[in-house]
């Protein structure tokens, strides 16, 4: 581990209640979407609303600090859920979209985001996200 003051138990302590997650489906997007949070472009983040309800994901919860970690399981920030709310995969607005910092349209979006649904467990157009919105707290590089 990088430094010890960031390992898993430590930051647990430092931030209570706070659970750990990993971006993305590969290595490769994992290490993308961790460089656009420490570029600021990428604020946001969603999954599909079946898999909160499944126990597959945990549940964004607003004021909750959460621990990223990168593909090897190393913490590489904290962030603070800011904000979460449910809407269809089709009545996603342009800004929302873009609030992940992924895509430079709306377009995009929706073409990037219905791939990667589709490779977890299925993709459709009026399927329920969960959107959050995020701010990063600590970088832990």
């Amino acid at each position: 581990m990088r430094n010890d003051c960031n390992t898993i138990e430590k930051l647990s302590a430092r931030y209570p209640g706070a659970i750990t997650f990993t971006m993305g489906d590969s290595r490769m997007l994992c290490d993308r979407l961790i460089a656009l949070v420490r570029a600021g472009k990428k604020r946001a983040t969603c999954g599909p609303l079946a898999d909160y309800e499944a126990g597959k994901d945990d549940v964004p919860v607003v004021g909750r600090r959460d621990i990223a970690l990168d593909w090897d399981g190393n913490p590489v920030f904290v962030i603070e859920t800011l904000h979460t709310e449910q809407i269809r995969f089709c009545d996603v607005p342009e800004e929302l979209a873009l609030a992940e910092g992924e895509d430079e349209t709306l377009e995009g979006w929706r073409a990037g985001h219905a791939e990667y649904f589709k490779r977890n467990g299925g993709f459709d157009p009026e399927m329920m996200l969960v959107f959050e919105r995020f701010r990063l707290v600590e970088d832990l590089a």
